[in-house]
């Protein structure tokens, strides 16, 4: 087994006045060669978006990218004519593929909204945009992991890519194994809220790891924690 550790005062910071976002890897103005990404993990941003602003219309292409609202409302436009607001109990999947105009709002007027936007690197290029927001509160349960992207059409969403995003909170004391779905791939765990133990690694509120060379990873929650996996391939 082999291991990446992503402590939290570790991350890459933008401060803006509307904007306080941490990057897990090199995003903008943060450039750090060391992490360039897990995989085909690129980018693993943690926002928040001061109310009644967001980001303008930009452009993407050939990234698949998925929302994750924690806190708050975000809403979102695009070229495709998608208008959408999404909340906790939501996760958006977008392929940008040939190329994708969108904005990203907060349309409160007091609440912060806080989201992690993760960039996964697509498979297969060029391919027509695509783009889909799912309601998973009724999948979420206590103390289990529940898989939100697949590649095989067992969870609400799919990627251009083999990788699998779950998500679970779990009480103190409860562990878990999470069994990678092929051997060429790694997990990146990410700590929300709370602390969990992977393997013999504490990881606390905002800390991550990457884990691969393993068929099986154990994670222990230490206090009540809410946790996010994602398996890619290396």
């Amino acid at each position: 087994m082999k291991t990446i550790i992503d402590r939290s005062n570790k991350r890459g910071h933008s401060l803006y006045e509307w904007l306080d976002s941490y990057h897990s890897f090199s995003f903008g103005n943060y450039y750090n060669p060391e992490k360039m990404g897990f995989g085909a993990l690129r980018v693993l941003n943690d926002d928040i978006i001061a109310p009644e602003t967001g980001f303008d219309t930009h452009p993407h292409k050939n990234m698949e990218i998925v929302t994750i609202p924690l806190k708050g409302e975000l809403k979102h436009g695009d070229s495709k004519m998608n208008e959408r607001i999404i909340s906790p109990g939501d996760i958006q999947v977008m392929s940008a593929g040939t190329g994708i105009y969108h904005s990203e709002s907060n349309p409160h007027d007091s609440v912060h909204a806080e989201i992690l936007q993760i960039w996964i690197l697509p498979h297969t290029r060029n391919t027509e945009p695509n783009y889909n927001d799912y309601n998973i509160r009724e999948l979420l349960k206590p103390n289990e992991l529940t898989t939100l992207v697949a590649p095989d059409g067992s969870a609400p969403g799919t990627l251009l890519q083999q990788a699998w995003f779950s998500m679970g909170t779990f009480d103190a004391g409860q562990d878990f194994s999470y069994s990678l779905h092929n051997e060429q791939n790694g997990i990146y765990v990410f700590v929300i809220e709370g602390e969990a133990q992977i393997e013999n690694t504490t990881l606390n509120r905002r800390d991550a790891m990457g884990i691969y060379d393993v068929d099986q990873v154990k994670i222990a929650s230490k206090k009540k924690s809410h946790l996010l996996v994602i398996e890619v391939p290396l």
